[in-house]
Order: structure tokens, then C-alpha cells, then sequence
């Protein structure tokens, strides 16, 4: 029997060597285990080594506050939380909305919920009274836990049994500060097992309704060791994720991860966000590993990296694939490479770049220790090219989801032999795995295969684009021809000069069959709400030939610009 203790000690101790981990890890054993009660009282706020490091450090530009909490402190004081929910009347099973930005009691009430078996729904303070009403409908919450400022939202939106608790004060709100009365003991009321539910993700959405993710106590707490494994961390580290409340890569690398490896989560909050600002702040504060989305990598390579002395050891990106120009910024500058890693809210880390391995710019890595990755074609036989799937019966990895949960509570997606990730990869002929798209994004022209993001990467390289996407336009002759829709950089014009002199970029840098035909310079991208770009919206209004919506920009064609050089085929 594999125990969690022993499962993170191998990775730890393999941590550079991806071979051997691959090799020889396996997943701890799925019997009764409560992370928060098992592994973070037991171990981290007990132990004397580690009791008293921080836990949780976080800072607050605005007021030039901040904030830091032992292990020890964070037991206790979650233990309080949990006693508090108790007296409500929350028990084992029951529903509870987490509304909060990143301060404390976001991560004392995740530990004492899971403490009492109370499945936490994350959601961000971004979210409408709409949007809000789906959640407790859908998600069936019996109790929120809300910032003052999120209170207004539940005003017409019923729920009378609703328990409701404000960081802060409200008239009708239970004070959250209220728990400070109750005991710091903590006892449960029966053993935790592995697959009793612990988190519903709601997705974000970009096609359709969201959906619901479920995780057990098993899925994310054990499953982030992989995450843990990808990222690099050791016991000791200081480790920044730029990450929002709310979304799975939060509970990845600003909760489980990070004290999976006994690290400190490090959390800067900023009024706007502040490239410059953040980068002194990681200097100042001895940050060692980091892991931010590419839209801040690029914001960060807009400063001089070299200026800021800075004690990091390890760099990651995650959340969409990094462009090979920022990676080389960040190598000149710090000489670290950043590293890609990839996993859904659906799953931990499934495949990543590891410490010490060699990095392919442009590659997300293999898969990491505990998944069995197959590549498939459309009919689920294995393929160079095709969609992500795991292997499910006996070689199901821990961190893989129980499933999308339905209206009456069943759960869909997660069985059968495999399952099916929705994202196209090419595998190289040594695991290595590039992203070439969602499946609903890959698009054919003239017969040739498309993908939105390869072209997006060579259309940020260029000075004047700050974002783009690219979707298929209809083509009586190809079928389709790629299009890009276009967000120009502060202060660039509209113009035909604009222009041409992207489509000169590209002209360039990709082959003829997959070179951009059409540019559509606009104000704005739609997006969900945890900020990726909405390209079936646009799909489907080139589709349908809207020209009146207020998405609309300045449409650019190839053929406008006689100056470009004609390829044989066209001419």
C-alpha cells in the first residue's frame, strides 16, 4: 500500500529525474484520508520543522500591508471556521459558495470546509447576480460565504434558507469575525472517504452553459502532486501563482500544490495590475518559484528583467501556451527557462515540462508521473495527432475529476476506458506534446488542418498586436481561409499601414497555405469571464456575415495590398 506521505517523499526525492519518477510512481492507495485533517494538521502544523514557517504570506500593494500565517496558526484558525459552520448547521455532504478575493479567510474557510466534509463551490467576485443565481440553483448551496462588497448580488435572488456569512458586516449577514469565539479544537464526525465529493468547478464556459466539475477529497488534494512535481517545489519555497479565486489553477498552485511540498503560498494583490511593481515586490521578498499566465509573461518581458535581482529558481506558465519570443526574453534575462505545464480544471497537471529536463520551445512537455496519456484519432485508436485522452480502468490517475454532474446529481464524462480531453496535441517521437487546439477550434482550409493557435502565436510577435484570434472565414473556393480578429496596442491606429504591415509580418513567417487572409483590427475580444477569448463567438459571426454587431472593427483584406508578393497558386 502507497500512502500520500510516501507517494510526495519519491516525487520529492525524483524531482529532476523524470525517468525514474515516471517509472516508479505511484498513486497513494484510495483509502480514508482528509488532506486538511490528515496531512496539513497532522504533518505540516505539527511538525516542528515546519509548524512555524508561513503558510500563507500575502501582501496588499494598496495599503503596503501584509499579512503571514504559520501552518500552526492556519490549523487552528480553520478549525475555528469549521466549528462555526458547524453551529449553522453545515454537515458532511452539504453545499457551501466561497465568494471571496485572496485574503485569509479564503483559504481558512477551504480548510475547514474540507475538515467537515462540506463540498466548497469556488466562484470569482466578478460574477453577475445572474451568473449567481445559476451557482446556488445548479451547484444546490445551502451557505455562502461572501465579501462585504459581493452583497448587493443576493438582493431578489431568494434562497431564504440560505446560510450567509460576510467577511465584513451586513444587515441579515452572519460576521464571519464571529468564529473567532469558537473552539480551536477540531473533532470530525467520521472518517473522510477517498471519493466523498469535496469541490464543484463551475467551467467557464466558452461554448455553451457551463458545466460542473466534480472532485473528491482524492481528485485535487492527492492529484496536485503532479502539480507539485511539474512546478518544482520543495518544503521551504516561497511560491507566487498569479492565479484568481475562483478558478481551478488557484486550488492548483495558491492551495494544494504549494503545501503538498510544505511551501509558503505567496499572494500580492494589487489594486491594477503592475508588471514593474510585482517584479520589485518578488525581488524584495525572496520569492523562489513562480507561476503566472502567458498574458503576464508578456507584460513582465515590457520591463527590464535584468534590472530586478530576483532569487527564483524555478518559472512556469500554464493557462494557454507560452510564444517562443517570451521565453527567450525571460532565458536572456534570468537565465531560467520558463517552463509549460497543461491540466484542465478537470484534472491536475497532466503533462509539463519537469525540472531539469530538456525543454522544446513551444512543447507543453510529456506527461507527468501517475498519467497514461494517449493520443487519439477521432475514433479513439492512438494517433501522432489527435485529441488528449487518459486511460481510465486500472491506470485512472488520482487527479482526474469524478465527473460533469447533471441536474439529479449523476455524473458523466469520467468513465468508460478513456477520457477525452477536447484538446489537439501533436506528439513528437519522444512524448513531447505541442498544442495545436481545442477540438472545435481546429478548422480545415484547402484541405489542410488550421490551428488558431499557432498562427495567433506568429500574430503576437508582432509590435503593434496585443491580442488576436483567428477563426475560419467562409471561402467558396477553400472552403475557409484563416481570419484574424485583432487588438491592437495602446496608441496603434486602424490604419491600412497597420495593416499591411502585419500581413508583411506574416507573409514572412508562415507557409502559403496557412497564411492569414483577412484582419479584422477591433476594440475589443469577447471573453469569459476567467478571460479567455470566446472564439466561437466569433466563428459564428463570420459564419453568419453580422456586420452590425458592436464586436465589428475594420476589416483588412490580403488582396487590398498589391504590394504583397503573390504565391504561384495565386497569381
Amino acid at each position: 500500500m502507497t500512502t500520500f506521505q510516501e507517494a510526495r517523499a519519491f516525487l520529492l526525492q525524483h524531482r529532476t529525474d523524470y525517468e525514474t519518477a515516471v517509472k516508479g510512481f505511484r498513486w497513494p492507495d484510495p483509502v480514508p484520508f482528509n488532506w486538511a485533517l490528515d496531512w496539513f494538521d497532522a504533518e505540516l502544523a505539527a511538525n516542528a520543522e515546519s509548524k512555524d514557517r508561513p503558510a500563507l504570506w500575502i501582501v496588499d500593494a494598496a495599503q503596503d500591508r501584509q499579512t503571514k500565517l504559520s501552518f500552526g496558526a492556519l490549523s487552528r484558525r480553520s478549525n475555528q471556521i469549521a466549528n462555526f459552520l458547524r453551529a449553522q448547521g453545515l454537515q458532511r455532504g452539504d453545499h457551501l459558495l466561497l465568494l471571496l478575493g485572496n485574503v485569509v479567510p479564503l483559504w481558512e474557510t477551504m480548510l475547514a470546509a474540507m475538515k467537515l466534509g462540506v463540498v466548497v463551490i469556488p466562484a470569482t467576485t466578478l460574477l453577475t447576480a445572474d451568473e449567481l443565481r445559476d451557482r446556488l440553483d445548479r451547484g444546490k448551496a445551502r451557505a455562502v460565504v461572501a465579501a462585504q462588497d459581493q452583497v448587493m448580488k443576493f438582493a431578489g435572488l431568494g434562497a431564504e434558507n440560505l446560510v450567509r456569512i460576510v467577511v465584513g458586516a451586513s444587515e441579515g449577514w452572519l460576521a464571519y469575525d464571529e468564529a473567532v469565539k469558537a473552539s480551536e479544537s477540531f473533532a470530525p464526525d467520521g472518517p473522510t472517504q477517498a471519493d466523498d465529493p469535496m469541490l464543484l468547478y463551475f467551467t467557464s464556459g466558452t461554448t455553451a452553459k457551463p458545466k460542473l466539475v466534480r472532485h473528491s477529497q482524492r481528485s485535487y488534494p492527492v492529484g496536485h502532486l503532479s502539480t507539485m512535481y511539474w512546478i518544482g517545489l520543495k518544503p521551504g519555497d516561497v511560491h507566487l501563482n498569479i492565479s484568481s479565486p475562483g478558478w481551478a489553477k488557484h486550488a492548483w498552485s495558491c492551495f494544494f500544490a504549494p503545501w503538498n511540498a510544505g511551501a509558503t503560498v505567496f499572494v500580492v494583490n494589487q489594486p491594477r495590475f503592475d508588471a514593474k511593481s510585482l517584479l520589485a515586490t518578488i525581488g524584495r521578498c525572496g520569492v523562489t518559484t513562480l507561476c503566472a499566465p502567458p498574458t503576464v509573461w508578456r507584460l513582465f518581458i515590457q520591463e527590464d528583467l535584468a534590472s530586478f535581482k530576483v532569487a527564483l529558481r524555478e518559472v512556469c506558465g500554464a493557462g494557454e501556451p507560452l510564444n517562443p519570443e517570451v521565453i527567450d526574453r525571460v532565458q536572456a534575462a534570468w537565465g531560467l527557462t520558463i517552463r509549460d505545464g497543461y491540466g484542465q480544471t478537470e484534472t491536475a497537471a497532466l503533462a509539463g515540462n519537469s525540472p531539469g529536463q530538456k525543454v522544446k520551445v513551444g512543447s507543453m512537455g510529456r506527461p507527468l508521473p501517475g498519467y497514461r496519456v494517449q493520443i487519439s484519432d477521432a475514433d479513439g485508436h492512438p494517433a501522432k495527432e489527435g485529441e488528449v485522452t487518459l486511460l481510465l480502468g486500472a491506470d485512472r490517475p488520482a487527479g482526474l475529476m469524478q465527473g460533469y454532474q447533471g441536474d439529479d446529481g449523476k455524473l458523466s464524462g469520467a468513465d468508460g476506458a478513456l477520457y477525452r480531453s477536447g484538446d489537439v496535441v501533436f506528439a513528437d517521437e519522444e512524448g513531447y506534446l505541442t498544442f495545436v487546439g481545442r477540438s472545435d477550434d481546429v478548422f480545415k482550409s484547402s484541405d489542410y488542418r488550421i490551428s488558431p493557435f499557432e498562427l495567433e502565436s506568429v500574430l503576437l510577435e508582432h509590435d503593434l498586436v496585443a491580442e488576436a484570434a483567428v477563426v475560419p472565414s467562409p471561402d467558396p473556393i477553400r472552403l475557409a481561409i484563416p481570419k484574424a480578429f485583432v487588438l491592437l496596442t495602446s496608441g496603434a491606429e486602424r490604419t491600412p499601414e497597420t495593416a499591411l504591415s502585419i500581413f508583411q509580418h506574416l507573409h514572412t513567417r508562415l507557409a502559403p497555405f496557412k497564411r492569414i487572409r483577412r484582419i479584422e483590427i477591433v476594440t475589443e475580444l469577447p471573453k469569459t469571464i476567467s478571460g479567455k477569448i470566446r472564439r466561437v463567438q466569433l466563428r459564428r459571426l463570420e459564419r453568419d456575415d453580422d456586420r452590425c454587431d458592436p464586436l465589428r472593427g475594420r476589416e483588412f483584406r490580403e488582396e487590398d495590398f498589391p504590394e504583397l508578393p503573390k504565391t504561384r497558386s495565386e497569381t
